[in-house]
């Protein structure tokens, strides 16, 4: 059974070697697009990730490229393996006549993460080490089974995490009542249950619509770009991370019904 738990780092100064890692990780992986368009304009078919792989261990011994050594090798592998499956996707998509698009540039200030597998990393306890520094982070459940991949990611407001992937011991457990109930998800009434009861929407974004229209106004008054723009845009980007949710339903269909 595999299973991926995330855990939250510490804030500290030593954060700033990873923001650095991921950036370079995002020079890289806009690197290793640019050599897909080029190879595809010149041969009509997409790179092997195994040329690709030994391309870049080739410029990492060039003066030019040596930051990208700030990257570990397994990332660097993960991103190459992760183009070549979109673009192999891509072709596929184009041959049975599907609309998509080949992977493309991303902006490195928005690139979010890099992964390791076997090698790059140590964990003990609530430790982590990542390129020779140490990072601590919340325990908020026991690390059990065998480490897969470890990706490190940040977010909009810069706070990291670790998602750790574990092999785990499937553990059967007879948990059921025996009883069933359905659930009916709605915009007006936000749970209905097929024994009656209803649950009241929550209504967060009502709750939080004010403050976020007067942050909204902050940031719209800022230069942008300066200190007080980005401070005023973190505040409103932590208000946002409280409207995630998932879903799968066609909500804009719903929301010309319900509206918000």
């Amino acid at each position: 059974m595999i299973r991926t738990y995330k855990y939250k780092l510490y804030r500290t100064k030593r954060l700033k070697h990873l923001h650095k890692t991921i950036n370079i990780a995002g020079v890289i992986y806009n690197h290793s697009i640019a050599l897909h368009k080029r190879y595809y304009r010149l041969f009509g078919k997409n790179l092997n990730k195994y040329q690709l792989q030994k391309h870049l261990t080739k410029l990492k011994k060039l003066p030019k490229y040596q930051f990208y050594k700030k990257v570990p090798s397994q990332a660097i592998q993960e991103i190459t393996e992760r183009i070549d499956k979109a673009y192999k996707l891509f072709f596929k998509n184009r041959k049975r006549k599907i609309k998509s698009a080949p992977p493309s540039f991303k902006k490195v200030s928005k690139y979010r993460s890099y992964t390791l597998k076997q090698a790059g990393y140590k964990i003990k306890n609530n430790i982590i080490w990542l390129n020779g520094y140490k990072y601590k982070f919340w325990l908020s459940r026991e690390i059990v089974g065998k480490i897969k991949t470890i990706t490190i990611k940040r977010d909009n407001i810069g706070d990291f995490y670790i998602a750790i992937t574990l092999e785990q011991e499937e553990v059967k457990k007879d948990i059921t009542s025996g009883k069933i109930v359905g659930i009916d998800f709605g915009l007006k009434t936000f749970l209905t249950l097929s024994d009656n009861k209803i649950v009241t929407s929550p209504q967060y974004y009502l709750k939080y619509q004010k403050e976020l229209k007067r942050v909204q106004r902050r940031v719209s008054k800022k230069k942008k770009n300066s200190d007080n723009y980005k401070k005023a845009k973190r505040k409103l980007t932590k208000l946002h991370i409280k409207f995630v949710a998932i879903e799968d339903l066609n909500i804009k269909a719903m929301q010309k019904i319900w509206g918000r």
